[in-house]
């Protein structure tokens, strides 16, 4: 791969996306005397989200139904009677406090450090514009990166192709020395390789294997590789 410029997934990629959740809804339900074992809770929440999300990034949803419905299904499934008022308060305040944890996927630091006198560095999300600007400054990471695309400002989501060009396009690069590196087979490997960049599967959490592109299951090894 003759890379100039790396495109890099923020949740579950650099971001610790599901312990920093895990530490908001955990702050939340104190905060709201919400009686729920955190446990199980994230047990039957996170599969629910992930399914919203994939609702959400195939233009199916809305982004306010995405927020309501994944927390109040998470609760019917609990056998958990919440009233939708208090539902659209945790939902306005998991917004709102998600972004202040700041842990990172082990080695994420390291390695921004070692690519960035090599290499252009950038964000590319399917994530909300304020939200994800959020966790890269409360994470101190925001300055590795020349921009920031996401999905809400552009207004398609990966793995549409015209997400991918207008970030080749704003940050003056070109698909065949640009390289994508996500967690998601579907929105960041498939959606790059559509349009002719290089791909790396960041593939830590229980994916299928497949022959697409490299595939890595923690962010030191891009070190020996870049």
């Amino acid at each position: 791969m003759n890379v100039k410029n790396i495109f890099f997934d923020l949740d579950h990629t650099l971001w610790d996306f599901e312990r920093n959740s895990a530490c908001t809804f955990k702050l939340l339900f104190k905060n709201h005397n919400v009686n729920v074992d955190l446990d199980r809770f994230l047990d039957i929440y996170i599969p629910i989200n992930l399914h919203y999300w994939k609702l959400y990034r195939n233009e199916s949803i809305s982004k306010e139904y995405l927020r309501y419905n994944r927390l109040n299904e998470a609760f019917s499934k609990l056998k958990v009677s919440i009233p939708s008022k208090l539902i659209n308060q945790l939902s306005d305040d998991y917004i709102e406090t998600l972004p202040k944890f700041n842990y990172l996927i082990d080695g994420a630091l390291d390695l921004l450090e070692y690519l960035k006198p090599k290499y252009k560095l950038y964000i590319l999300t399917n994530g909300f514009k304020n939200v994800q600007a959020n966790k890269l400054n409360n994470a101190g990471i925001s300055s590795y990166f020349n921009q920031v695309f996401d999905s809400e400002s552009v207004g398609v989501k990966k793995p549409n192709p015209i997400i991918f060009k207008y970030a080749l396009d704003n940050s003056k690069s070109e698909a065949d020395d640009s390289l994508m590196i996500g967690d998601s087979f579907e929105a960041d490997i498939m959606g790059a390789l559509s349009i002719g960049m290089h791909a790396i599967h960041y593939a830590n959490f229980g994916e299928k294997p497949h022959d697409k592109c490299l595939i890595i299951n923690k962010l030191k090894t891009l070190k020996k590789i870049l």
